[in-house]
């Protein structure tokens, strides 16, 4: 584990597991690295997994930078160039998703393999509203009510059924837990702030697309308000697109095999 400074003051945690090609993890809104606590140790096993906190979540801290999703890729990209590789891969989940397909677009030479997963280009009416409610709740009961309310958005409705759910649901509440509700509320509102359409024209590298069949939070086909998987898919005709079945919106937590084996196979052509 390892603490370092960003130009802009900002303090950032990461973890490198693992050995192999890079791979650059970006988390979702709500969670910080632990967003990816099942999916780790299954990459770790092929590549060198790079998790880290942005500002605000886990052991980060430094106030939002200026320039909405696009000032959270150029820190992404500065945190880059202190990591002892001329490039890396990355995986976005989300919010995450949007951090990395920005940074894609505005520094290429330092991606070479893109993973995005359950995100909108541009959010609909419906998603927005949705948002709404998780600011409300995060201003007025606080991360751990975020991660219930959030969750029911975010797993399939089997998720519910399994023997582990509540044991999962309850790492989630303790991931959230270490979230600062401005980080969360900040994070939000440059999510709704954003259209990342115009950018797609402009990624060039590999890029693999993972969505959840009964994603009810990023949802494949949006209202014509907002910009989903699908359209996505139809934008980057070198992507490479998959519809797991039986899982929502938290593919990385509920599916952590099937991703992690979407993700190899990716890699391995």
């Amino acid at each position: 584990m390892t603490i370092v400074t960003l130009p802009g003051g900002e303090t950032i945690w990461y973890k490198i597991t693992g050995d192999g090609p890079p791979l650059l993890q970006i988390h979702g809104s709500a969670f910080g690295h632990r967003n990816f606590e099942k999916m780790t140790p299954l990459c770790a096993r092929d590549f060198a997994v790079i998790d880290f906190d942005l500002p605000g979540y886990g052991e980060s801290r430094g106030a939002p930078r200026p320039g909405g999703m696009q000032g959270i890729a150029d820190l992404v990209f500065e945190l880059i160039e202190l990591l002892p590789y001329d490039k890396v891969s990355i995986h976005g989940t989300s919010f995450g998703a949007m951090v990395a397909l920005t940074l894609a677009a505005s520094h290429p030479h330092v991606v070479d393999r893109l993973v995005l997963s359950c995100f909108l280009a541009r959010y609909d009416n419906a998603a927005r509203l949705m948002r709404k409610t998780w600011k409300r709740c995060a201003r007025d009961s606080g991360m751990v009510a975020v991660a219930d309310i959030t969750s029911v958005a975010g797993f399939a409705r089997g998720f519910y059924d399994r023997p582990d759910a509540e044991a999962v649901l309850e790492q989630i509440r303790e991931a959230n837990s270490r979230t600062l509700p401005e980080a969360f509320i900040a994070g939000t509102e440059t999510i709704e702030a954003t259209d990342l359409s115009p950018l797609l024209p402009r990624i060039t590298m590999p890029v693999l697309l993972l969505a959840g069949a009964e994603d009810n939070m990023t949802a494949f086909d949006t209202a014509p308000s907002g910009f989903g998987m699908r359209r996505i898919a139809e934008a980057l005709p070198q992507a490479e697109l998959h519809v797991i079945p039986e899982s929502g919106h938290y593919l990385v937590i509920e599916q952590p095999e099937v991703a992690t084996g979407k993700i190899l196979s990716f890699f391995s052509r």
